[in-house]
């Protein structure tokens, strides 16, 4: 599937519009390193941290990829809020699981974190790519909100990319990743002005900053569970 001209938006930067969620889990499949097995042990956390009779929430949830496999499994034992921006994702969402939200299992929301954030006492929260398209002014506030929504012995689970821990090792990781992209079919061309509509959208901060914010948050127990190169996943807990 080619998504050369997909979520460029008219002044060149990044949308998440109609074409974007047409290609989106081909575009992540190819464009996140060891996409299958960060997918898995995301789901693997989020199974052992759940508790019945609270809420699963997906913090940007855009095709509802990350959260498929808890609602598969857990059906009416949550009650499950997906967040997005993007009125496409959103339609994806409440078409894919049209049933679920007529049952009142599953709430699909157009929800700006910046601003707002859902009123549900939750378990288990995802914020898998997400967190990292906020400014980083609103950052702190937003993992705050996280925790206080998070009942004792609940779970984030967070994925980002993130910045190396000086400008050489970045610089190599980034190549890395690069190279990998290529080697998944994206041209030089596809590449460069990927990077460059990403610019100023999605602004990743090193692992060690990610890890003081979520402390400052609140959350006592942190690990970071998955790492590649400028990617990387945590958990963090409430004690």
């Amino acid at each position: 599937m080619n998504d050369t001209d997909s979520g460029y938006a008219a002044d060149g930067g990044w949308a998440f519009d109609d074409e974007v969620a047409r290609v989106f889990d081909d575009m992540l499949a190819r464009s996140i390193p060891q996409y299958e097995v960060m997918r898995a042990a995301c789901t693997s956390l989020a199974i052992r941290y759940q508790q019945e009779h609270t809420g699963i929430i997906d913090l940007g949830c855009s095709r509802g990829e990350a959260v498929q496999p808890l609602i598969d499994k857990f059906g009416a034992h949550n009650h499950f809020v997906c967040t997005d921006v993007s009125q496409p994702m959103l339609d994806c969402c409440r078409e894919r699981w049209k049933g679920y939200i007529d049952a009142g299992v599953v709430e699909v929301r157009d929800m700006d974190l910046r601003t707002e954030y859902p009123p549900v006492n939750a378990s288990v929260t995802l914020a898998i790519l997400t967190i990292q398209f906020t400014p980083i002014e609103h950052r702190q506030r937003i993992l705050r909100n996280i925790w206080e929504r998070t009942v004792h012995g609940g779970a984030l689970i967070m994925v980002e990319k993130v910045l190396g821990n000086s400008a050489d090792l970045d610089t190599s990781m980034v190549k890395i990743y690069y190279d990998m992209k290529a080697e998944n079919g994206y041209s030089q061309d596809q590449i460069e002005r990927k990077r460059l509509s990403l610019e100023g959208v999605l602004v990743p901060v090193t692992a060690q900053w990610n890890e003081e914010m979520l402390r400052t948050a609140g959350f006592s127990h942190i690990d970071c569970f998955w790492r590649w190169m400028n990617f990387a996943g945590w958990i963090a807990v409430k004690d």
